[in-house]
């Protein structure tokens, strides 16, 4: 089985990690993000990937490679500009086959994809949408089904009066390579806009999908996703090496103080004693924790050092920053690479630094 991925966005929801990192390769627990995603395709017998790209290809490409190492074939196409949803399908034509997957880039989720193609084959549809329920259907675009899984219509943005369902797509399409006949080439088009609607009636269905689903393209859903990956509520190759602890600690790490699981501390992380670690916690490569620090419910990337005396709540660090001693970060607050926070400051609130910005000791109470 073939899949088109589309990851051509600048990921500008979630800056400022993807100031210098694009989206699809910014880490996520252990791998790079997109990793899970070429995992759970390869799960369910695809072995032949094709990446629509944009901003920063090179970069997606260089860290990806071939797809050997997931034990798959991948190919990059890059879009001259951007096309949209369904320009970059038609855009990447002269790769696909007869049946393919189409896939949103931004998506963490453990759908069924196996069902979801054996109900497109069994019903002759010439496209299936993955759909799943959420609990709010005020904020989505909403999906309605027949009672034989065709598509009725669609909701955008639906006054409460109008919902009579909570299914929205969850951005995997099994497709028949005839819906290519229907986007005009080098032209914007969106898929979800002006493709769909002309299938209602004519071939496209639904699969409703009890999985885990989430779009991560905010720090907030950033966290979100880390935290779910390390409690297990969504399937991947994380908990096999966490195990039944909820535990990842590397053997090249040294640990002085304190760390509740569930957390992943990789190799080269020094915490100092009596530091506090976790939990929902993810350490990468080379950080450093000062003595007395607290980090909890939080992700540092590569290579930070972290001072003495620190607190570290609901937080996103970003690969090689600098917190000097007795700074607290919290409240969703995100800080890009390479920044440097002096002593004694404070940020929280959401706040985003940017990367290379020094603010210097005591600056900041925010």
């Amino acid at each position: 089985m073939q899949a088109l991925i589309l990851v051509g966005g600048e990921g500008t929801r979630l800056r400022p990690l993807t100031s210098t990192v694009p989206k699809p390769v910014v880490p996520l627990v252990d791998r790079p993000f997109i990793a899970y995603m070429l995992e759970w395709l390869k799960r369910h017998g695809v072995d032949d990937v094709i990446m629509s790209c944009g901003f920063l290809a090179t970069s997606v490409r260089n860290v990806l490679g071939d797809g050997s190492a997931y034990g798959l074939r991948l190919r990059f196409v890059e879009e001259p500009e951007p096309l949209g949803t369904g320009g970059a399908l038609k855009y990447a034509e002269q790769f696909l086959q007869d049946r393919f997957l189409m896939l949103n880039g931004d998506t963490l989720t453990d759908i069924d994809l196996t069902a979801q193609i054996r109900q497109h084959e069994e019903s002759g549809a010439t496209g299936t949408l993955a759909l799943v329920p959420v609990s709010d259907p005020s904020s989505y675009g909403l999906v309605r089904l027949h009672d034989d899984h065709t598509v009725k219509g669609f909701l955008e943005k639906p006054s409460p009066d109008q919902i009579d369902t909570n299914l929205i797509s969850a951005g995997a399409y099994v497709l028949e390579r005839s819906v290519l006949d229907l986007i005009p080439a080098g032209q914007n088009v969106s898929i979800e806009r002006e493709v769909w609607p002309r299938l209602v009636g004519n071939g496209l269905h639904g699969f409703v999908a009890d999985a885990y689903w989430m779009d991560i393209g905010t720090p907030q859903r950033y966290l979100q996703g880390t935290f779910d990956i390390l409690e297990g509520n969504v399937a991947s190759a994380v908990q096999e090496r966490m195990g039944t602890s909820f535990l990842a600690v590397s053997d090249q790490a040294e640990t002085a103080g304190r760390v509740v699981p569930p957390a992943v501390i990789e190799r080269g992380v020094k915490v100092a004693a009596g530091a506090h670690v976790g939990s929902l916690v993810v350490l990468a490569d080379g950080v450093q924790v000062g003595a007395n620090s607290s980090i909890e419910r939080s992700v540092v990337l590569q290579g930070t050092e972290i001072g003495a005396d620190c607190k570290l709540r609901e937080c996103i660090i970003g690969a090689g920053v600098r917190i000097g001693d007795g700074c607290e970060i919290s409240g969703g607050a995100v800080l890009g690479e390479g920044v440097t926070v002096g002593a004694g400051n404070v940020v929280s609130n959401g706040a985003r630094i940017f990367p290379g910005v020094n603010l210097p000791d005591g600056a900041l109470k925010f």
